[in-house]
């Protein structure tokens, strides 16, 4: 049973108003003019000159009329192209937040996020809205985007709830984010670094900010992002109050893990694509590999854009000696067979169990326990054919329960949903979007936090039927989920 939370005193309050895995590096345009801050003690923006970001390198503060995408990305405070694909086109954005944005960074010595013209890595961005609810949301990009990704997906709606809001690049970003570091692993593991960091910081200026510590703090992320949700609630519970995991990725040193499941896609796919004798048992693999019967129609796209991708940057991250001095691979080489090899270092031929022992103690570094320390909601798409969910959310939930902490633990198999929203926009006869079930998840949580009322049980969310895609939009039947 899920633990009771003990309910928090009741405070007269103010009024409230996914990855993607693929890279992106993009440049966001130099800040817009920014509103001038109002005199001290003014309602809007007071005290903005004092608000300082604990051990950040540099910091800058505007005081904005709007801290939503409906005004960030006019003022530049936001970038389009860190969010672009992570939400379906319809998604409504909210109006109506006036506060204070500051944006910075933490000493690093890499530079590959460009944003502002910094080009310097560990960047953040911390929103703090003039009606705040007394609660603060971190999170951590997905993919290997920059601190502007969960714009659209997460910020503009927690901010319009009233939510102080943290984001955070992770480090490290782009295509050659494996740069990064000085053996491998590095950079990932360094991701849990800056958001251990942001979290500490952005709890200590939002105490500056309103005068009093957040009531609740949420860690909320999709992808590479709700991977750091899970370790996060696994090594530093008590930074936050709990946690939503929007599809995050596993990492296990015996598996699952990307190469155990990606590769095969690799291998297999082509045959499928060209029908033939070989088709069904290609087909048959790929489903053995995790890749879910009735996902097919999402075969070909992930082939051409994320599978090869993602295989060869990660695999890099944590095997650089697979290729020898080819950096990240030979994008999509065909695979060998024993009497006939294909390229050397081909990703399509990866073998994961037959590596050498310092790459699984590479994944060892940031692998997770499933040891959470306090209560997570997991939402993941049941035709995901990036992370299939039996290697991904499944086999995650599998570890919880063993680390005997299944109590705090709830897995919302949310069907017809995939990894990246924005592909509902292409098959909107076929999928469903998983952001209303995020937010659906996210407000069973503050129930319990607030209430101690239990989430809805684990399972399998239904599609609605018959709903239109506007419905799908807005609501996700999470409290019906089986």
């Amino acid at each position: 049973m899920f633990p009771l939370a003990t309910p928090r005193p009741r405070r007269r309050r103010p009024a409230l108003a996914a990855f993607a895995l693929a890279a992106t590096a993009a440049l966001l345009p130099p800040p817009g003019p920014a509103r001038a801050a109002p005199e001290e003690g003014m309602a809007h923006c007071p005290h903005m000159s004092a608000l300082h970001i604990p051990d950040a390198a540099h910091q800058q503060a505007a005081c904005l009329d709007e801290l939503t995408t409906a005004g960030t990305m006019a003022s530049g405070h936001t970038d389009p192209a860190d969010w672009a694909g992570l939400t379906p086109e319809a998604l409504p954005v909210p109006r109506g937040v006036p506060g204070i944005q500051i944006d910075g960074y933490f000493p690093d010595s890499s530079r590959s996020n460009t944003n502002h013209s910094w080009n310097h890595d560990s960047q953040f961005v911390l929103r703090l809205p003039d009606r705040w609810n007394g609660g603060l949301v971190v999170t951590g990009t997905p993919g290997n985007r920059e601190q502007y990704a969960n714009d659209r997906a997460i910020a503009d709606w927690v901010l319009s709830r009233g939510y102080a809001y943290a984001a955070t690049d992770k480090g490290n970003t782009g295509a050659a984010f494996h740069r990064d570091g000085r053996r491998p692993g590095d950079a990932v593991a360094e991701w849990h670094t800056r958001v251990t960091q942001l979290a500490r910081a952005a709890r200590k200026v939002t105490a500056q900010r309103y005068g009093r510590p957040p009531a609740r703090t949420i860690a909320t992320g999709m992808s590479n992002g709700g991977y750091l949700v899970r370790r996060q609630l696994e090594n530093h519970p008590e930074l936050y109050d709990g946690g939503v995991d929007w599809e995050g990725t596993l990492w296990r040193e015996e598996g699952p893990n990307l190469f155990t499941f990606l590769p095969s896609a690799l291998r297999h796919y082509p045959a499928v694509a060209a029908g033939g004798p070989d088709a069904e048992r290609a087909r048959a693999a790929l489903h053995a590999a995790g890749f879910p019967a009735g996902s097919e129609f999402l075969w070909p796209y992930h082939h051409r854009v994320y599978w090869d991708l993602t295989q060869r940057l990660y695999r890099e991250e944590f095997d650089p000696d697979f290729d020898g001095a080819t950096e990240a691979g030979t994008p999509y080489c065909t695979p060998g067979t024993p009497e006939t090899p294909g390229t050397p270092g081909c990703d399509a031929d990866y073998v994961y169990g037959e590596r050498p022992d310092e790459v699984r103690r590479a994944v060892r570094r940031v692998a997770l326990t499933g040891r959470i320390g306090k209560p997570l909601l997991t939402v993941h798409g049941t035709l995901d054919v990036l992370l299939p969910i039996r290697e991904s959310a499944d086999a995650y939930a599998e570890l919880v329960r063993s680390a005997g902490r299944g109590a705090l633990h709830r897995t919302y198999r949310i069907e017809d949903g995939t990894h990246t929203d924005s592909l509902v926009d292409t098959f909107p006869d076929r999928l469903r979007p998983l952001v209303p079930c995020h937010r659906a998840a996210f407000t069973a949580l503050e129930r319990h936090l607030d209430h101690g009322i239990r989430p809805p049980a684990g399972g399998t969310v239904r599609r609605p039927a018959g709903a239109d895609a506007a419905e799908l939009l807005r609501e996700c039947g999470l409290d019906t989920g089986r």
